[in-house]
C-alpha cells in the first residue's frame, strides 16, 4: 500500500486554557524511512519531522538538540 504524500500533524496542549486548542503543521513525505520502517514526513522548514505509519501512528523525530515533543500528537491525511 502506497503511503500518503501529505498529513496534518495535530498537536494538542492539554494544559491550555482552551481545551479544544490545537496547532496544526502540514508535513510532506520524504524518501527517508524512520526507525520503525515507515516513511518520514517533514514540514517546509525541515524542523518538524515525524515517522507516520500506514495506520496514521505518529513517532516524532528530533531534528536538533534539546527538542521536547508534545505527548498528544495525531495525524490527519490531507487530500
Amino acid at each position: 500500500m502506497r503511503s500518503r504524500e501529505r498529513y496534518e500533524l495535530v498537536f494538542v496542549d492539554t494544559t491550555a486554557p482552551d481545551p479544544g486548542a490545537e496547532d496544526v503543521v502540514v508535513v510532506h513525505r520524504t524518501e527517508s524511512s524512520g526507525p520503525g520502517g515507515h516513511p518520514v514526513y517533514v514540514d517546509d522548514t525541515g524542523i518538524v519531522r515525524a515517522e507516520i505509519s500506514d495506520r496514521a501512528e505518529v513517532r516524532m523525530i528530533a531534528s536538533g538538540g534539546h527538542q521536547v515533543h508534545a505527548a498528544a500528537v495525531s495525524a490527519r491525511p490531507v487530500s
